[in-house]
């Protein structure tokens, strides 16, 4: 598992090192321009007599940029430092390490007189972690430049121009780097998108940063392939009950998928039992296509007809289960609000709330009021807007801020769902998922999501953990079924199939 800071976060530890264990500041930044240097030597070869150009701001992101042309000038290339900005607003570091290019004869200009010439490799040293503002004037002018040309490559120092480092979106212009390589921890904004196509290659740099974690803000995770290997082995005195027993609610008549696909991922990730509580009609498709499961039909007509033998039918099931997924496929008949209201009144285990069961708290917002610690909400961000009232593109602007707001709100386990997904945990951390891949956006990808959690809820795992684990194990699976499939080619039930499968 890795850690992931914020802009404000990393100053926080930046300024730890420097201030209160004494490492000087310029010591950092040998580091992190001898960090860039290697990589870019590793990625791109020996750069004795390349061109490069230096674009440097005026805080130490650019002075890190000029103590870089100092390097690789040392190593044999050709490098011109342009400064972009106001020379009045420069930082003690830049002033020092552009003082020491020019005493070594390296070429340093305004970007404003800059004539373009042919280049091999930019380097983006303008802005650092903490830009919070839209880049507009010189800086705006200097990164389309940037974008206009051709070069071999464009590296970024610690993290590209425009982008903030908090939520990835692109303030204004922004550096599409083909190369980032950041200081200390990743940051949060390089995860989410756009940020994370505009990083390219993120190569995560150890500059000597001391161990500190009491700065301010949440605690931000993500895991990495060694986690896969929390999952327990197997015992060998197991049997079928020593591994959980998954109630699934779920399926609409002709809607029977949802509830197959929840089920397969349930057993494809270790679980005992898995029982599905569906409508009657989907019995003969379901026995077909997952024997394995059990299955308790029910007539719908029965929640308003016999309203007192369906809550007696839903609190038997739920008395049987050790976790419980609610809503796959479930539909908007007039049965439905019942059924979520009597699971989340009769169940005493966690409750993965997905889908149709989210709409039907979201057209009923009275059913939250039901929710405890032990559910876990897993919306897309349709469901989002339909469960708090506010605009996708608001929510979109800030993943991080709207699950951690929801699961404060509701004292849940929130899961929000894109191409990054966001699980607020209620221990206060922050897990990012980022393990998936374009293939899995597709039909029944969230049910297998769902049955996942559950199957890792049966394995004994907490509520934050099995969310967690699961959505990176579901991205695992994915990014498995596309290098099987294609990545056009893959189906929900690829994915269950790849749970657990080892890849590079």
């Amino acid at each position: 598992m890795r850690r992931l800071v914020t802009g404000k976060q990393m100053k926080e530890i930046d300024g730890y090192a420097i201030r209160k264990v004494g490492i000087p500041s310029l010591v950092l930044m040998e580091r992190a321009a001898l960090a860039v240097a290697d990589e870019m030597e590793k990625r791109y070869g020996k750069l004795s007599g390349q061109r490069l150009l230096v674009f440097c701001g005026t805080g130490n992101n650019g002075a890190d940029g000029a103590a870089l042309a100092r390097i690789l000038f040392l190593r044999g290339a050709l490098p011109t430092v342009l400064t972009v900005g106001d020379k009045a607003h420069w930082t003690g570091e830049m002033t020092c390490q552009v003082a020491i290019d020019r005493n070594l004869g390296i070429s340093v200009e305004a970007f404003e007189n800059y004539v373009p010439g042919h280049v091999e490799i930019m380097v983006d040293a303008i802005f650092g972690v903490g830009l919070s503002r839209e880049v507009g004037g010189e800086f705006a002018e200097a990164i389309r430049f940037m974008r206009e040309q051709e070069p071999k490559a464009v590296v970024a120092v610690d993290i590209p121009s425009g982008v903030s480092s908090e939520t990835g979106e692109a303030l204004g212009e922004a550096v599409e780097a083909d190369l980032t390589v950041t200081f200390g921890y990743e940051k949060l904004g390089m995860v989410f998108y756009p940020g994370r196509k505009l990083c390219g290659e993120i190569v995560i740099a150890d500059i000597g940063f001391p161990a500190y974690t009491k700065y301010e803000g949440h605690t931000y995770f993500a895991y990495d392939p060694e986690d896969q290997n929390q999952i327990p082995k197997r015992r060998a005195d197991a049997n079928k009950g020593t591994y959980g027993k998954i109630l699934i609610a779920a399926g609409s008549e002709g809607m029977c998928g949802a509830a197959y696909l929840s089920a397969l991922a349930a057993y494809r990730m270790g679980a005992g039992l898995v029982k599905i509580l569906t409508v009657r009609a989907n019995v003969p498709i379901l026995q077909n296509l997952l024997p394995e499961a059990i299955l308790t039909p029910y007539d719908p007509e029965q929640a308003q007809t016999d309203p007192a033998g369906f809550k007696s039918l839903v609190e038997q099931e739920c008395g049987w289960a050790s976790a419980i997924v609610l809503g796959p496929g479930l539909g908007k008949e007039a049965h439905v609000a019942s059924l979520v209201q009597n699971v989340l009144l009769s169940a005493y285990v966690p409750i993965i709330v997905d889908a149709d069961g989210l709409n039907a708290v979201a057209q009923h917002p009275h059913l939250s009021g039901y929710f405890t610690e032990n559910v876990i909400v897993t919306p897309h961000l349709g469901e989002m807007a339909r469960l708090t009232g506010r605009s996708i593109e608001d929510l979109k602007r800030d993943l991080v801020e709207s699950a951690v707001r929801y699961g404060e709100e509701k004292g849940v386990t929130c899961v929000l769902k894109d191409a990054v997904t966001v699980t607020a945990g209620r221990d206060g951390n922050v897990y990012i998922g980022d393990s998936g891949c374009a293939a899995m956006a597709k039909g029944g990808s969230g049910d297998v999501l769902t049955g996942v959690i559950a199957g890792l809820l049966a394995l004994g795992f907490s509520e934050d953990e099995a969310a967690a684990l699961g959505v990176f194990l579901h991205g695992r699976a994915g990014a498995a079924a596309a290098c099987k499939k294609g990545e056009h080619s893959v189906l929900a039930r690829d994915i269950a199939d790849c749970l657990l499968e080892k890849i590079d």
